[in-house]
């Protein structure tokens, strides 16, 4: 028989690396002021004009290869950073943040409609919703 140590003993060293799933598409150089996206040009080959054109509207603005030269290997033709149908786009901060203010207060809005449509219908013979306090009395009882 081999003399062989139980396996609770042995530890391995971690290497402290975590796994993050890859990415297709290159990262810009952070900037603090903006916030990057990228959007289709085109569908199935067939150039998808709407759609740009809507991101156009909502603020997003099409990345030169000249601001960002660690990405010049993509979108040659263009003049701007273009991968397989999608182009960098980007967008101040303050454009992004107004926009989730906005759709954060249409989503309570929405809710808050819900919930008064739903205490149109409550009945206090039979209530939907119950509140449950707890009451607490001093005293005796009698």
């Amino acid at each position: 028989m081999s003399n062989r140590t139980p396996r609770e003993l042995e530890t391995r060293q971690n290497s402290g690396k975590r796994w993050t799933p890859p990415s297709l598409l290159p990262t810009p150089i952070d900037d603090p002021d903006h916030k990057y996206r990228w959007v289709r040009t085109s569908f199935m080959n067939q150039p998808d004009d709407r759609n740009l054109s809507s991101k156009r509207t909502q603020g997003w603005e099409a990345v030169r290869l000249e601001d960002h030269p660690e990405l010049q290997t993509y979108g040659k033709n263009s003049g701007n950073v273009e991968i397989g149908g999608l182009m960098l786009h980007k967008t101040p901060n303050e454009l992004v943040d107004q926009r989730n203010a906005y759709y954060k207060k249409f989503t309570a809005d929405q809710a808050a409609a819900v919930d008064a449509t739903l205490m149109k219908e409550n009945d206090p013979r039979m209530p939907m919703f119950s509140e449950r306090k707890s009451t607490t009395s001093r005293g005796t009882r009698g």
